[in-house]
């Protein structure tokens, strides 16, 4: 392997995971690891749906019921404006603003928005660690870390640990006592496997939604009803993964950003034919006829922090 292939670990290194965590995850995001970002956000997504609490409330605000496509395009967007950005830029302060008034129409516990949180930094690392050309460096995962605690007291989420471990045993011990199965989950799950085969041709949907489910920890096949895949499906899925990490490991290193990243023209998703505007990328309120129990009686203000 090249020197060269690690130009951007060796600059990495050289930063301090926490008072450079904006910079090493930008680098991480944009230079080392765009695809597995991506994918490791679809599945941060799916972990989501498996708790009732959050797919119940989704349910009912047809977050990802009416505009499927657009929802997961919007995520996308914004964790990776975030990511190129900074929280603190111009860009970031209206991402993190737009989320916190998008969230303050709900009664959404503190717990389930820590978790969300959670999911944001460890599942990304546990995919790149399973499947990535490079497993994460130490910098890399303790800046992630850093980066969406940062993030967090931003949208006002308490209790945010302020130790790697501890965040990451209050991620598993949540998955372990609130996953369950949920005809919510089970709808969410559903819906979010039909779009993702959609995005490839028809004749090879049927494997590709055999292969995501391959990848499921057991733990969500559970919540969402789904039996175990085969461990002939599982292995063939998992080498697919791994025989592309071996594949990008010789190429060589990325120059520049990945255009996804950098061009807000250039979208990750199929969803968005036409160039984004950040205020489209949220509703201003609550659509009509939800169920009042997911309505919070006030607005949520969002932390003040003077870092």
């Amino acid at each position: 392997m090249t020197v060269r292939k690690y130009g951007q670990l060796s600059r990495i290194l050289e930063l301090d995971p926490v008072s450079d965590h904006s910079e090493i995850y930008r680098l991480s995001f944009g230079y080392e690891f765009p695809w597995e970002y991506r994918i490791a956000g679809r599945v941060a997504l799916l972990n989501t749906f498996c708790a009732p609490s959050i797919s119940e409330l989704l349910i009912a605000s047809q977050g990802f019921v009416e505009d499927n496509q657009r929802r997961y395009d919007n995520t996308a967007i914004l964790i990776t404006e975030l990511a190129h950005n900074g929280y603190d830029s111009a860009r970031g302060r209206q991402v993190i603003s737009m989320m916190n008034r998008v969230h303050s129409h709900y009664a959404i516990s503190n717990e389930d928005m820590l978790y969300v949180l959670a999911g944001l930094i460890f599942d990304p690392i546990a995919w790149i660690d399973r499947f990535g050309w490079r497993p994460l460096s130490r910098h890399e995962k303790h800046a992630t870390f850093h980066f969406y605690r940062e993030v967090g007291r931003r949208m006002a989420i308490r209790d945010i640990p302020e130790c790697y471990d501890e965040l990451l045993q209050f991620k598993l011990d949540y998955e372990r006592t609130r996953f369950r199965y949920a005809a919510s989950s089970r709808e969410l799950g559903e819906r979010s496997l039909r779009l993702m085969c959609s995005w490839y041709p028809r004749p090879v949907r049927g494997v590709i939604r055999r292969g995501v489910l391959a990848l499921l920890d057991p733990l969500l096949l559970t919540a969402f009803g789904y039996a175990p895949p085969s461990p002939v499906t599982r292995f063939l899925a998992v080498k697919a993964l791994r025989l592309r990490a071996r594949a990008v490991r010789l190429l060589p290193a990325r120059k520049a950003v990945a255009p996804v990243v950098r061009d807000r023209d250039n979208h990750s998703y199929p969803g968005y034919p036409e160039a984004y505007d950040l205020p489209d990328l949220a509703r201003s309120g609550p659509p009509t006829g939800i169920d009042p129990r997911w309505l919070r009686p006030s607005r949520h203000e969002p932390h003040r922090s003077s870092s």
